[in-house]
């Protein structure tokens, strides 16, 4: 863009972790968004495969029915819960509002304080059919014998699956969460077309910073130093989930 250019160093990198508070808020709403969205996306693709991981007729279709979300665009799917989140005419606070939760219903993506749960509600109702397919093939793949065994030596329900599917389980474990670790961090459609960052960056994410410091403030240099940090970030997110599920699994 330019035939000189003036190299600065580590300037970028200091500014970023020392002096950039919407950097810092950025991070935070990363790591809110992410932890919810692994939490409540682990627990329900894992409980809706321990119904579902039987080839019946039913349960296949329910299966292709939690499936369908993952599908469709992230554009749309923003759209329909931009309207869904509507405080005046959306769905959420109708629904509130005939049950007789009227004092519960607000501005879901408008308030600050909520917004980026509110996004992350979104999130995981996306993807959480496409890690319930990883866990019931998970399950399927657990030999038959181990459960006639235990049954023979009167083992409870619960016993089965704290003693042979959760250990054998491990491997789709650390798939689904280092998967849906990563996907939660790179969100980047899904939050530009519903709040674009907002309110007062509540819902800004490092991907969405480094988007709009690189094409919107056209600071690439920053962006860069952004981008480096995001990587790194990631990185160990990921290598710290492995080793605690290795410890696990031992």
């Amino acid at each position: 863009m330019s035939s000189q250019f003036s190299f600065v160093g580590f300037k970028n990198f200091k500014e970023l972790l020392t002096n950039d508070a919407i950097f810092t808020q950025s991070l935070t709403n990363n790591l809110k968004f992410t932890i919810g969205v692994l939490i409540f996306q682990t627990l329900l693709s894992l409980g809706f495969a321990l119904l579902l991981y039987r080839n019946s007729a039913r349960n296949t279709f329910y299966r292709s029915l939690f499936f369908v979300p993952t599908i469709i665009s992230s554009v749309s799917i923003a759209f329909t819960w931009n309207f869904m989140y509507d405080p005046n005419i959306g769905g959420v606070n109708l629904f509130l509002s005939k049950i007789g939760l009227e004092h519960w219903t607000q501005s879901w993506i408008g308030n600050g304080h909520i917004a980026i749960y509110s996004l992350a509600f979104v999130q995981f109702w996306v993807h959480t059919g496409q890690m319930l397919i990883i866990f019931v093939a998970g399950i399927q793949a657990i030999p038959s014998e181990l459960y006639e065994a235990a049954s023979i030596d009167g083992a409870t329900r619960w016993q089965k699956f704290k003693r042979i599917k959760w250990p054998l389980l491990a491997p789709a474990t650390t798939m689904v969460v280092a998967y849906t670790t990563i996907q939660s961090f790179k969100a980047f459609d899904l939050i530009i077309a519903m709040t674009n960052g907002g309110p007062s960056n509540s819902t800004e994410i490092l991907s969405t910073l480094l988007y709009h410091e690189a094409f919107i403030n056209f600071r690439f240099g920053y962006a860069s130093a952004i981008s480096a940090v995001f990587m790194i970030v990631i990185a160990l997110l990921t290598f710290l989930q492995f080793r605690v599920l290795r410890l696990t699994k031992m």
